[in-house]
């Protein structure tokens, strides 16, 4: 009886199947802006990205800001609209690495110093424990000098530590997109795949 019910449950989920187009888009939708706003920033600021990225050791560092701020915001874009989404999502995923080896690898794995939310590949824990106490310290300035409730009210105070949590959370969803696709119905691929190559699953 249990197998039974169990099985009932497992065709319900099958029978969602048609529903699978929504976690592609769901994605394309969460990492587009992202993209978007991170390459036009770069493009908008060549002189300064390049200066940074010359301070990192990067070769021919004006020329890496073109292809790293056009990828991400023309790649942008392109998730928008569903348009060469599997082609561009290789680029994006290069981008990411890029950025997770040269901007952020020192600081280990996570963006922000919370120990209860320490992941346990995280290398850096002495940054988590240096980052935490400056945090604590800065709280205790605030609340001793400042208007605390004020400066709290958008959110906490902590310490960015910049870890590559983020490049490389974008990198999986991005190597997600590549495996799936754009996704049905509300992608330019689906309904190119439908007019040009109709025999393909």
């Amino acid at each position: 009886m249990m197998i039974g019910l169990l099985n009932k449950f497992q065709d319900l989920m099958d029978g969602l199947r048609n529903l699978d187009f929504l976690a592609p888009t769901a994605l394309r939708i969460y990492l587009a802006p992202i993209f978007i706003l991170a390459g036009s920033n770069k493009l908008s600021n060549v002189e300064g990205v390049a200066g940074w990225f010359a301070s990192m050791g990067l070769p021919a560092p004006e020329l890496m800001v073109y292809l790293a701020g056009g990828t991400e915001f023309f790649g942008g874009i392109a998730l928008i609209l569903g348009v060469a989404v599997r082609w561009i999502a290789i680029p994006l995923m290069f981008t990411m690495v890029v950025a997770a080896g040269t901007a952020h690898w020192e600081n280990g794995w996570h963006v922000a110093p919370e120990t209860e939310l320490t992941a346990p590949w995280e290398w850096r824990t002495d940054l988590i424990e240096a980052g935490v106490e400056r945090r604590d310290r800065a709280r205790s300035i605030l609340r001793r000098h400042g208007n605390y409730s004020y400066l709290t009210e958008a959110g906490s105070i902590t310490v960015n530590k910049n870890g590559i949590e983020w490049a490389a959370t974008y990198f999986v969803m991005l190597l997600a997109l590549w495996a799936m696709g754009a996704g049905k119905f509300l992608s330019v691929d689906y309904w190119l795949k439908r007019r040009f190559r109709p025999d393909q699953p």
